[in-house]
């Protein structure tokens, strides 16, 4: 029997999977930020614990691991594959590869070896691969650097929406009250300066207040989300053009908590309009499957393995970590 141990390693959390020949998850592992470019020894620490995890409940060796695959957050430049390919090398896997995470949620989410992929989860990042095997990636760095979006951004926006209709720069937005509900606050003035007096950063997890007023017809809300969708548009429509994909079919795959899950109709059709103006043969896909499955079937085709329709079925129906542990546990 043959072995494939694939890694999902981002900013928040690295994921483990280790399967057999036919699919079958016999080890998994989890830890956190396993993003070089937030801290290089943090990372090295995550990705170790993660991947050890995974070779105890397996029961293997790194020799026992027919080929291994690693997508990486901040995989983006030759100079952070200065530090990766050492730093992967270290673990010890006698067959393995590195890629930047966008392509194991590429390979996630589609049946293809091409298309492009949109993510937007904490931050942004796309790329893309044409039938001819070119890569392009386009932003993943930062808004400096020509991004937009993802939820840190988004919860930005919400927080700066409220103080702006408070001040009188904003027309009045329900963002207002349901902002102050979140962060257990009776009034704009006294968020503003417990944020202001104490340097705090606008937690994550109010961008999907976003979500919620949108829902009610809140034109702040609603404009937010079409700028996101809208920046996302330009994105693909920047890698189809470089990679010469216009006439070609192909998927473009949405990953990331911000259209993958969620309430993402708000972002989606303003991706769906820019792609259908310059690809009218792509078709959106929401990414459904945990993008370490992607790392798995990747190693599977590294190693020589075609990826059988079996293998196939059987692991995209793992859409998140915690179906990956309740699957796990069904085979103890």
């Amino acid at each position: 029997m043959k072995y494939y141990l694939g890694v999902d390693a981002g900013g928040s959390k690295t994921y483990t999977l280790i399967t057999d020949e036919q699919g079958n998850i016999i080890g998994k592992g989890h830890s956190g930020n396993g993003n070089h470019q937030l801290g290089v020894d943090q990372a090295r620490a995550n990705i170790t614990t993660s991947v050890e995890m995974a070779l105890q409940q397996a029961n293997l060796t790194r020799s026992d691991i027919e080929f291994a695959f690693f997508g990486l957050a901040g995989a983006d430049r030759p100079i952070d594959y200065t530090i990766l390919r050492p730093l992967i090398g270290e673990l010890g896997f006698p067959q393995h590869e590195i890629d930047c995470d966008t392509m194991i949620a590429l390979r996630a989410g589609t049946a293809q070896p091409y298309g492009v992929v949109l993510i937007c989860g904490s931050g942004t990042n796309s790329a893309g691969k044409n039938q001819q095997g070119q890569f392009y990636q386009c932003g993943g760095f930062n808004y400096q650097f020509g991004d937009f979006g993802g939820g840190g951004t988004l919860a930005v926006e919400a927080f700066r929406s409220v103080i702006r209709a408070w001040d009188g720069r904003e027309t009045p937005t329900l963002l207002t009250n349901l902002l102050l509900e979140a962060l257990g606050f009776s009034n704009v003035k006294d968020m503003f300066d417990d944020f202001m007096d104490n340097n705090k950063s606008v937690p994550l997890h109010t961008a999907k207040l976003l979500f919620q007023a949108a829902h009610q017809g809140d034109e702040v809300a609603t404009r937010i989300l079409r700028i996101q969708g809208e920046e996302l548009g330009k994105a693909a429509t920047a890698i189809i053009k470089r990679l010469n994909m216009e006439q070609e079919s192909f998927n473009v795959v949405l990953a990331g908590s911000v259209i993958a899950r969620g309430e993402g109709a708000y972002i989606q059709a303003y991706i769906e309009q820019a792609v259908s103006e310059i690809a009218p043969n792509a078709t959106l896909v929401k990414l459904n499957v945990e993008p370490v499955v992607g790392a798995v079937w990747l190693a599977m085709e590294a190693g020589g393995k075609a990826l059988s329709a079996e293998v196939y079925e059987k692991l995209k129906t793992v859409s998140d970590y915690q179906s990956i542990q309740l699957l796990d546990k069904t085979r103890m």
